[in-house]
């Protein structure tokens, strides 16, 4: 008996994400991420693993409810709890706040995931600017 196998989808693992360089100055924005959809179970682990070192273990994570799936409040992320919040902040309907105990607050701007690559781009660059900069 044999069993024909598919062949597998394409690959969206690629973590599409730009942070701005360290600096001593605070800054509003650290950076953007470019999601592949809004399935926040997916795109959430892959952010997560994706970040640099000195983020420390994020804790924490706040989207806007009105754009992402449908979220437990919690998730195991490499063997660690990282709890979910939702918002419907106007103010901010395109970011991701990430927490890290001890560490801080950082935010990322969100580019939708249905974003042209010519559209994104831009995006990304201004989110990763120069402090002041965006």
């Amino acid at each position: 008996m044999t069993t024909a196998l598919q062949p597998p989808p394409p690959s969206r693992s690629v973590l599409r994400l730009r942070l701005a360089p360290r600096s001593d100055l605070p800054r509003s924005i650290d950076g953007a991420w470019w999601p592949c959809s809004y399935d926040l179970l997916v795109e959430l682990p892959r952010l997560l693993a994706g970040l640099p070192r000195e983020w420390g273990h994020i804790t924490s994570v706040t989207v806007n409810g009105a754009v992402w799936s449908t979220a437990p409040g919690r998730i195991l992320v490499s063997n660690q709890v990282v709890r979910l919040h939702r918002t419907l902040a106007a103010n901010a309907p395109h970011t991701v706040v990430l927490l890290a105990a001890g560490l801080g607050r950082r935010d990322l701007v969100v580019v939708p995931p249905d974003t042209t690559d010519a559209a994104a781009e831009p995006l990304m660059a201004a989110a990763a600017g120069a402090p002041g900069e965006g």
